[in-house]
């Protein structure tokens, strides 16, 4: 079962510890790197999250795919994830993780959609227009999505911006069709 207090204590002293040591920033993107091979590799993700899978052998996988790969403190951190028997909590404690390094960064993602891929130009701007509003530093990501018909949404954590057509559209829709003067033309 996925526990979210579980994985912010253990995402927090991991993140500690690696400002203790002076270790952040490769922390943070060995578990960038430990997220995305999680997510990437099913059988990986299969394995840790497995109560049939020892823990020795849990313990030699990490060994193998992990150790010549990140820094001391996020390896000794996965032994110690695999010992505690936390591995099917992996992925979370990470994403917990990177929560934390924005937080104090002062880090956000900010993600774009609209209905045709932008250029390299309109997404600086849109990246400079963001920063310039607010005191963070934005990490973008861009999704095409054509049913939006044109426009742009944007999403910043609990802040949704919607100025799609198709948005637009239906709201219209919504309009006129709860317009009760225009029902007995």
């Amino acid at each position: 079962m996925k526990n979210p207090k579980l994985a912010s204590r253990y995402a927090g002293a991991l993140y500690d510890f690696a400002v203790e040591t002076g270790n952040v920033d490769n922390a943070y993107h060995d578990i960038l790197h430990i997220k995305e091979l999680i997510a990437s590799h099913h059988e990986l993700k299969t394995i840790l999250e497995s109560p049939i899978v020892t823990y020795d052998k849990k313990l030699a996988i990490i060994r193998k795919v992990f150790q010549h790969h990140f820094c001391e403190i996020v390896f000794d951190f996965l032994t110690l994830i695999v010992k505690k028997r936390r591995t099917p909590q992996l992925l979370m404690i990470c994403e917990q993780f990177v929560k934390i390094y924005y937080l104090n960064h002062q880090i956000k993602e900010a993600y774009i959609t609209t209905a045709q891929p932008l250029s390299e130009k309109t997404a600086q701007l849109i990246k400079s227009v963001l920063e310039y509003d607010y005191p963070f530093t934005f990490i973008m990501h861009f999704t095409v999505d054509p049913t939006i018909i044109g426009g742009i949404i944007i999403k910043i954590e609990d802040l949704y911006f919607d100025a799609a057509i198709k948005t637009k559209i239906n709201k219209l829709k919504r309009e006129f069709s709860q317009n009760v003067y225009a029902t007995g033309f």
